[in-house]
């Protein structure tokens, strides 16, 4: 038997969960123009900070690819969505090519990107009454999320860092490829492969990882406390 199943089973459950979260979540953010055109302005500001917040890692000979795909893929400021329904039509393909670290990747994207999207949904309805960002960060509140919406990206990391050292993971991802483009996750495959290219050339992921959660940390905590100094640093 398998020793992977059981964690590749469980896996494959909270993919499924974090579908159907997702699902529900689009129908409250997802439906007007206007409000997702503020959004995605927020999240264009949000990109220009982590840019600046982490500079230092976007030019550093190792960390360099694996802060662009953090600052990127994951923080970006493009509305990426989730074709539930595509997704879920390719769980059998994803259980037979991908180890569990590679489900849980997938599951914790999801989990990351609908979070932020609820997040940024709320916020951006603050700032386009007037609110600074500061501010609007102190109104939508919700100190919990934010601080799993960190521990979400630490965690992505550590995935990342199991999945880059996977033995053939390369050609299981290479072979994925078309299937992927063909029933409709294409975006979904690309984030996986980008993600393991960028942590495979990195090697050792721990110090980089720690050092991006800690400063996002930080900065939280600054926000919460009415000190809006770290956006502009």
């Amino acid at each position: 038997m398998n020793r992977e199943t059981p964690s590749k089973d469980l896996a494959i459950q909270r993919l499924e969960a974090q579908l159907t979260r997702a699902a529900v979540i689009k129908t409250t953010t997802g439906a007007d123009a206007g409000a997702r055109a503020a959004r995605l302005r927020l999240r264009a500001w949000q990109a220009a900070r982590l840019a600046r917040s982490h500079a230092d890692l976007l030019v550093h000979p190792k960390y360099a690819a694996a802060a662009r795909f953090f600052l990127t893929d994951l923080r970006g400021p493009q509305d990426r969505g989730v074709d539930e329904d595509a997704i879920r039509r390719v769980l059998p393909l994803m259980k037979k090519g991908l180890p569990a670290s590679g489900i849980e990747t997938i599951a914790d994207a999801i989990e990351l990107d609908t979070l932020s999207d609820a997040l940024d949904a709320e916020m951006a309805a603050i700032v386009e009454r007037g609110a600074a960002y500061g501010e609007a960060y102190r109104q939508t509140g919700r100190r919990d999320d934010r601080a799993r919406q960190i521990e979400l990206m630490r965690h992505l990391g550590h995935k990342l860092e199991a999945l880059a050292g996977a033995p053939l993971i390369g050609l299981a991802l290479k072979a994925m490829r078309k299937p992927a483009q063909i029933g409709g996750f294409g975006e979904l495959h690309g984030f996986l492969e980008r993600g393991y290219a960028a942590f495979r050339q990195m090697g050792g992921a721990r110090d980089f990882v720690e050092t991006l959660a800690r400063r996002e940390e930080a900065i939280s905590a600054a926000l919460f406390s009415g000190d809006d100094s770290p956006l502009t640093g």
